[in-house]
């Protein structure tokens, strides 16, 4: 069984990367720009862009208008990548995201608390 915190790192970090580089890349920055700020490759951000990473996970429209704003906040200070990414991590966990990528790839009871929410 795979724990929460692998899904977040298989599925969630990666899906969230890619859809902070659909929101830099709207408001004009380039990829080596991204990956400077997301702490990713070149290669990773070009892969997210071609579908290759991070494809399979939906995102809420909240999180969407999180992510939006985490964007727009990361390129007027990058240093605070950590701390918008741990934000968007616990919106995920809020709004049962988590949860719901975790029960898709492990077979857990429907009454599942292994998150404790």
């Amino acid at each position: 069984m795979d724990t929460p915190q692998e899904i977040e790192v298989w599925y969630i970090l990666p899906a969230l990367r890619r859809q902070l580089a659909v929101e830099m890349k709207q408001k004009g920055l380039k990829q080596n720009e991204m990956a400077k700020i997301m702490h990713v490759t070149e290669s990773a951000i070009s892969q997210y862009f071609k579908s290759k990473r991070a494809r399979e996970v939906e995102f809420t429209e909240n999180l969407k208008k999180e992510i939006r704003s985490s964007a727009e906040e990361l390129i007027r200070d990058n240093s605070l990548f950590m701390q918008e990414l741990q934000k968007l991590l616990a919106l995920t966990k809020k709004e049962l995201l988590l949860c719901k990528i975790h029960k898709c790839h492990c077979n857990l009871p429907e009454n599942c608390e292994v998150c404790g929410i």
